[in-house]
């Protein structure tokens, strides 16, 4: 029986002394790495029984982005990622992609600071699927938004609304991804929300439209009760 290992040197003076020296390496050439359990530094690190033993476990992902007001997306996917050609690779370690799992849960996503009223649609969503693999898509329309509170302070903020869509294993091609991706774009609209108190006068207005309505419904029950008692006394 014959064994081979493979031992991956850059070059005399750069040598490759642990596997991500390997990927890395990899990466920069642009090939493909495959029979990583071949790579003596691999080998020698556990790098195939790492990932297995990591083998359905999640992750918990927090954090805040700085976007322009301008249409865009940003995805969570499996793998590790890194750039080449000025394209964005990602390089899942060896690892089958079908055995990836991409149900998730989303305890908040915001675009802006909280004002009063703000309802954000994507808190609290969970998605669970019984084929996990593949491409889960949320379509976001942002709309911007200003508060105003009674004292005049101002929130710029953001509110947005959502709507979902799976792209299963079978309809991503073999160069796609993998993963939950938000597609977002801004309206060309802008809300504007505004505290004011009410004037003494509208007030008392108000007051007496209140009473004079309970006046009136007093009245009408009053009426229907007396000619009630009236029909009912000559019939008898």
């Amino acid at each position: 029986m014959l064994t081979v290992k493979i031992f991956f040197m850059q070059s005399d003076d750069d040598c490759c002394n642990t596997c991500e020296d390997v990927h890395e390496a990899y990466r920069r050439k642009g090939w493909a790495l495959t029979n990583v359990d071949l790579i003596d530094q691999c080998k020698r690190e556990g790098f195939i029984e790492k990932i297995k033993s990591e083998e359905g476990e999640g992750c918990h992902i927090y954090g805040s982005l700085e976007v322009n007001k301008v249409a865009g997306n940003f995805h969570i996917s499996p793998g590790k990622s890194f750039h080449q050609s000025n394209i964005n690779i990602h390089d899942l370690l060896a690892s089958p992609i079908d055995k990836y799992n991409i149900s998730h849960k989303i305890n908040k996503l915001t675009f802006g600071d909280y004002f009063p009223g703000l309802v954000n649609p994507l808190d609290g969503v969970q998605w669970t699927h019984e084929r996990p693999y593949g491409m889960y898509q949320y379509f976001i329309k942002v709309v911007p938004t200003i508060y105003t509170n009674t004292r005049g302070y101002t929130i710029q903020s953001n509110q947005y609304s959502v709507t979902e869509h799976l792209r299963g294993s079978e309809l991503i091609h073999s160069d796609s991804l993998a993963g939950v991706f938000f597609f977002y774009d801004f309206s060309p609209i802008k809300v504007t929300y505004k505290e004011e108190h009410i004037s003494f006068l509208h007030f008392m207005t108000n007051i007496c439209a209140v009473i004079g309505g309970v006046f009136a419904v007093a009245g009408i029950v009053d009426s229907f009760i007396y000619h009630g008692q009236k029909r009912l006394k000559k019939q008898m």
